[in-house]
This record gives C-alpha cells, sequence and structure tokens, in this order.
C-alpha cells in the first residue's frame, strides 16, 4: 500500500487499530525495564508507543503516514507521555547501530520478501548487544480468517522464516497460535498468529 492509502485509511474517525496496545506487547512487560530505548516500528496512530512509553521507556515512534502521526500525537498527549516521533519510508531510514534496547515490530506485514528481508536486517544492526526483539504477526492460514493483515501470503510469517532471520539471534520465544483479537476495526477476530522474542547476542 502506498503511503496515500493509508493516510486515506487513518483519516476515519477514531483510531484504526483502536487505542489499547497489542496483547502479545503485553504479555512481555516482565522483560521491560524503565529507561530503556526502545523502537516502535510502523507505529501507526502510536498504541503501542504511547504503551511502551507508559512503562518507563524512551520510545521513538517511527511511522510513514502522517495522518498516522497527528493522531499518535494525540494519543501522547492525552496519556501524558513524551515520545520521539519520525516520519520515515523504512525503505529508505537509516536505522543506525546499537542505538536500542528493544524494537517493537507488531504486524508490519505490508512489506513484501525483499523490504522484509531489508527491515529485518535494519533490526538486527540496530539493536544493543543483548537488546530484544518483541515481533508479532500473521502466518499464512489468516487469509482464511480474513481478519486483518494483506491478503497477501508471502508478506506472512512462518516459524522457518523467522528462525532463519534471526538466526544469529537468540530466541527466547517462538510460537504460532490461533487467538481472537480486538485491536480497533482493522484487526477483529480469529486470527493467525506468530509471536516471537529474540535477544541479540553479540
Amino acid at each position: 500500500m502506498s503511503v496515500k492509502m493509508w493516510d486515506e485509511r487513518y483519516a476515519q474517525d477514531g483510531y484504526l487499530f483502536g487505542t489499547e496496545p497489542n496483547a502479545f506487547l503485553v504479555s512481555q512487560r516482565h522483560r521491560l525495564q524503565p529507561g530503556m530505548s526502545c523502537l516502535a516500528v510502523a507505529d501507526g496512530e502510536g498504541r503501542n508507543g504511547v504503551w511502551l512509553a507508559e512503562q518507563g521507556l524512551h520510545v521513538l515512534s517511527v511511522e510513514a503516514s502522517a495522518v498516522a502521526l497527528d493522531k499518535a500525537r494525540k494519543l501522547a498527549q492525552q496519556r501524558g507521555v513524551a515520545i520521539d516521533f519520525e516520519r520515515a519510508d523504512l525503505a529508505q531510514w537509516q536505522w543506525g547501530e546499537h542505538r536500542f534496547d528493544a524494537v517493537a515490530a507488531i504486524f508490519i506485514q505490508f512489506a513484501p520478501p525483499g523490504l522484509r528481508e531489508q527491515m529485518f536486517e535494519g533490526i538486527r544492526r540496530c539493536l544493543k548487544p543483548g537488546g530484544l526483539l518483541l515481533l508479532q504477526g500473521y502466518t499464512p492460514r489468516q487469509l482464511e480468517y480474513k481478519t486483518g493483515g494483506p491478503p497477501v501470503a508471502e508478506n506472512m510469517y512462518t516459524e522457518a522464516l523467522l528462525r532463519e532471520a534471526f538466526t544469529v539471534m537468540e530466541i527466547l520465544h517462538l510460537r504460532e497460535h490461533d487467538d481472537v483479537i480486538h485491536e480497533g476495526v482493522a484487526h477483529s477476530g480469529m486470527s493467525a498468529l506468530i509471536d516471537l522474542v529474540a535477544r541479540k547476542t553479540a
């Protein structure tokens, strides 16, 4: 989807994916410590970045849609937290090296395989040694549920794909499962999910 199309989706009343954080991300709260630096990738309207900031993390929320960023800033203001926001095309963005203690990559499956590989490489590089990746996405069976995500199988994740992509990292948790999720109007209903927690070892 183009940025224009995302702007149009985010321009509707309310929050497309809701204002509450992703349930998997919340389940990993015990791994997060106040003061950690965190990158929220393609953070949309800010629900996850805001929650991370509420946990005491220093958050950089990166998003391509200016409309989404405006709504994210309003949400952060309403919740009384400070976040750094940056509008960026992730195909061109400079991820940097050893910048973050954690990366939250929640449903970033707008990315086809080529861009996905580029983004995963950026995630691996930008994490500090010991840094954590918290990732949730859809498996190909999500095409049967049609309750969210792109209708493109090649954009989905499998355990094998994620193990290969992050083979240089320590896999702390990797699980495929079906669960009902309620994240605004865009993610709602039974969903085919995959969760990953990985630690950068060097």
